[in-house]
């Protein structure tokens, strides 16, 4: 039976709203904090002291070095942290940890730190690879019986020609190329790439001069390479030390093989690891690779006991080292794994190595701001009075509990038919989820009644 059906004209975009999805970035101006830019709001010596540091990071100055955000609950320790990433932009590598996921591995608390430390350290390798580049003009794929099904065929080898803007060659090649062409699903009008000693072939995209077979979904649409068809090219990758300590792991130091697969060991040798580094060392003395140092962001860093403690105060004092920066609502607390009480629940003598960034609660206005940013990134319309009666729960309780009460209000207001969120949809939910205080209260009030 013939079928009709209707095809999307766009593929619907992703879109899922976090606690920190208004972030951009640290809302300064040179090195002084705007009081509200990229979604931050107040916090200016904070968000100023955090511009130094990511200039410092920019400029490779910072390396190996430690800084705790400490402040209480909801003065914006994580939306400090996802300003300074957001600022260091995609190439400098930002790695973000919950102290109590080193906890919840299958392998060594050491070994996870110090692959979640690699992970931060970003290497900028330069390679020179001989390739053929072009665009396709003919492809002919070669095919044998199946040796072992008669009613099968299978590719042995293939016979491509391609082109560029000033000459064409034809290549032919063996089984591992040919099953590379059928993968890729690479045809005439798609320019690509062969990389002979890596053994692979890269589809870049279609040629601008083929637009009429352009599949405008997915297709990207490139030019015709000009010059020679084998030439020699510049190749640069941004990659992480722990992703070339799983690649020697595997397949011996050949950057190339992380783009294949293979099982990762849980646990890498410390042998494998300066095997790496004296690898990066060379290509930088010969200027082939850059390092760049990342972050290392842990959060609730109360959560970490004596020996992660020791060991990340060791690890900063190491050559190849990123920033490290925790973040604790603590006060004076005891240091997990040892009788100590310390500020932060951490050690001294890591503290006294630290830049400390101090995080202040938040006045009514920057309360105010704030909301109208979350109301507006979660479309969602507040009156006057509502802004200012969550303002004030803001201010009365937290700023989070506000925050909050926005989701379950808007779905109120749709229920009686209003567009915007009145103050009453406000007062209703708030009557539905209270906030900590009341369930103290209310915990006292019926202690007797609950399990201990």
């Amino acid at each position: 039976m013939a079928q009709v059906k209707e095809v999307a004209e766009s593929i619907k975009e992703w879109e899922r709203i976090s606690a920190h999805s208004h972030i951009n970035g640290l809302g300064l101006e040179g090195l002084r904090a705007k009081p509200i830019a990229d979604g931050m709001v107040g916090q200016q010596e904070a968000r100023e002291a955090a511009g130094i540091i990511v200039r410092l990071i920019k400029q490779g100055k910072f390396a190996g070095r430690g800084i705790l955000l400490a402040g209480p609950p909801g003065t914006g320790k994580t939306a400090l942290a996802m300003g300074i990433a957001k600022e260091l932009g995609k190439d400098v590598p930002f790695v973000h940890l919950t102290a109590s996921e080193i906890f919840s591995t299958d392998v060594r608390k050491t070994e996870f730190l110090t692959q979640t430390l690699r992970k931060a350290i970003g290497a900028r390798i330069h390679e020179m690879r001989k390739i053929y580049e072009g665009e396709v003009k003919e492809i002919t794929i070669d095919k044998a019986q199946h040796p072992y099904n008669p009613y099968q065929q299978i590719p042995v080898g293939a016979t491509i020609k391609i082109a560029t803007t000033d000459e064409s060659k034809k290549l032919t090649m063996d089984q591992s190329f040919a099953m590379q062409l059928i993968q890729q699903n690479i045809e005439t009008g798609d320019v690509v790439q062969i990389d002979v000693d890596g053994g692979r072939i890269v589809k870049i995209g279609k040629s601008k001069a083929d637009e009429k077979k352009h599949d405008l979904e997915t297709s990207q649409i490139v030019e015709i390479p000009i010059g020679k068809v084998f030439k020699e090219k510049e190749f640069v990758y941004t990659i992480t030390l722990h992703h070339l300590d799983l690649a020697t792991s595997r397949h011996g130091n050949d950057i190339f093989s992380i783009f294949f697969g293979g099982r990762d060991s849980k646990e890498i040798d410390n042998d494998i690891r300066k095997e790496v580094d004296e690898y990066i060392k060379t290509l930088v003395q010969e200027g082939r690779c850059e390092l760049i140092p990342g972050v290392v962001f842990i959060d609730e860093c109360s959560m970490l006991d004596i020996e992660s403690f020791a060991f990340l105060n060791r690890a900063m004092e190491q050559e190849l080292s990123p920033i490290i920066i925790f973040a604790t609502n603590r006060g004076f607390s005891t240091i997990r794994g040892t009788d100590i009480k310390a500020p932060h629940g951490m050690p001294l003598d890591l503290i006294d190595r630290m830049l400390i960034i101090n995080t202040k609660p938040y006045k009514k206005d920057e309360i105010k701001n704030i909301l109208e940013i979350r109301a507006k990134v979660e479309k969602i319309e507040l009156d006057r009075e509502a802004l200012d009666y969550l303002t004030e729960l803001g201010e009365k309780n937290s700023l989070r509990y506000a925050i909050q009460l926005i989701a379950p209000a808007f779905e109120y207001a749709k229920e009686k038919k209003s567009e915007k969120i009145r103050k009453d949809h406000i007062m209703y939910v708030e009557n539905l989820f209270v906030d900590t205080s009341k369930s103290v209260d209310y915990l006292k009030k019926f202690e007797e009644k609950f399990l201990e």
